[in-house]
């Protein structure tokens, strides 16, 4: 009996001394944060009337959000698993909807449902990461996805500049989250898969600066093609904007892009186009906000909306829209929207008209 008590206690001792080295261990691992694995998920059902009633149910072609007319539909659904450790981070999401269809129709394959698709690699700072792969754009204030925007549909400007990406891209943040300034090698404006016959990479960057918890300025850059190499012409874009909160109930912002290609390879001058946009947001309470937004878009030359009117792609826009969150996941909005071109550019049933006039009701999810 002794022995085993012994036996016992010898064990226990050997235990302890070759614990001690492995617990001392981990206290120290214990300081990184810990790996997480996330899964999150969206839903927006939409119904958007277009006055000008088109037989297709197709609304304009330069709309990729909430694009079809006198329908319920979705715009956008996705699921997402985020993995985060202290050195890596990746991130998979798949996506359905009619922004799906409308905006990834250039794509092939499985590549039309990857809302996001990249993993990343810290590189010895704490704050610098090298990130691959298929992620959002760096260009505006505005994303796919509507609950994250002040208003129910995007701007033209939004519409029509890229919302995803793919290549790579190199990111340093300050430790006090003020400055943040990236560049990006990429496929394309816009593209998963390279235009064929394209050889050329595409550049971007991206300098953002936070002064304080009520203040964002951001810079953005685009540079490349997106032709072929026997009708290459070089694209130079430069997206500005700026979000204030102006006080507890009243936001502002405020966004300029302008862009200019080569009218031809051979570089014979350069067509221009560009576009302001102005919105201005009111929280009534926690659960009510109103959101009111003025635009203008000049693309006379048809580089990104082409027309065959005599003054191009000229239009400037007014929405108005109201939300009701009743709670903190969901979001349900109602918003009336105009556009007047200079032209007769919009296709309607009585023919081509220089108005557009819509409404869109739309209930979004998170999870």
């Amino acid at each position: 009996m002794k022995k085993k008590i012994k036996l016992r206690s010898l064990a226990f001792l050997s235990l302890l001394l070759c614990k001690s080295p492995v617990q001392a261990q981990d206290t120290t691992a214990s300081t990184a944060p810990a790996p997480t694995l996330q899964f999150s998920g969206y839903a927006e059902a939409y119904y958007s009337y277009d006055f000008n009633e088109p037989a297709d149910h197709n609304k304009a072609t330069f709309l990729y959000s909430h694009s079809r007319h006198n329908e319920f539909n979705l715009n956008l659904g996705y699921l997402k698993a985020a993995y985060s450790a202290a050195r890596i981070r990746a991130n998979l999401a798949l996506a359905a909807g009619t922004y799906m269809n409308a905006n990834y129709a250039a794509e092939t394959g499985v590549l039309k449902n990857i809302f996001e698709a990249n993993a990343g690699v810290r590189l010895g700072r704490k704050q610098l990461w090298l990130d691959a792969g298929i992620f959002g754009s760096h260009i505006g204030f505005e994303s796919a996805i509507s609950k994250d925007c002040w208003t129910l549909t995007r701007s033209i400007l939004a519409e029509n500049s890229p919302y995803y990406e793919a290549g790579a891209k190199l990111t340093y943040s300050t430790d006090n989250g003020k400055w943040l300034m990236s560049v990006l090698a990429l496929n394309g404006w816009q593209r998963i898969t390279r235009v064929d016959g394209n050889s050329m990479m595409s550049w971007g960057t991206q300098l953002q600066y936070k002064p304080s918890g009520n203040v964002l300025l951001n810079y953005s850059t685009f540079l490349g093609t997106d032709k072929p190499d026997t009708a290459r012409l070089l694209r130079v874009f430069h997206n500005v904007y700026g979000t204030f909160q102006l006080s507890e109930k009243w936001g502002l912002t405020t966004g300029f892009d302008i862009g200019t290609e080569e009218k031809t390879p051979s570089a014979d001058g350069t067509n221009l186009w560009y576009s302001p946009v102005v919105i201005v947001r009111f929280a009534v309470n926690k659960k009510w906000t109103v959101a009111a937004r003025a635009e203008y878009y000049n693309d006379k030359d048809g580089v990104i909306i082409s027309t065959e009117t005599p003054n191009g792609f000229q239009t400037s826009g007014y929405s108005l829209n109201i939300d009701y969150s009743p709670v903190q996941n969901a979001l349900i909005r109602l918003e009336g929207r105009n556009l007047r071109n200079k032209d007769d550019s919009f296709a309607g049933k009585d023919g081509p008209s220089n108005n557009d006039s819509f409404i869109t009701a739309s209930i979004a999810i998170s999870f």
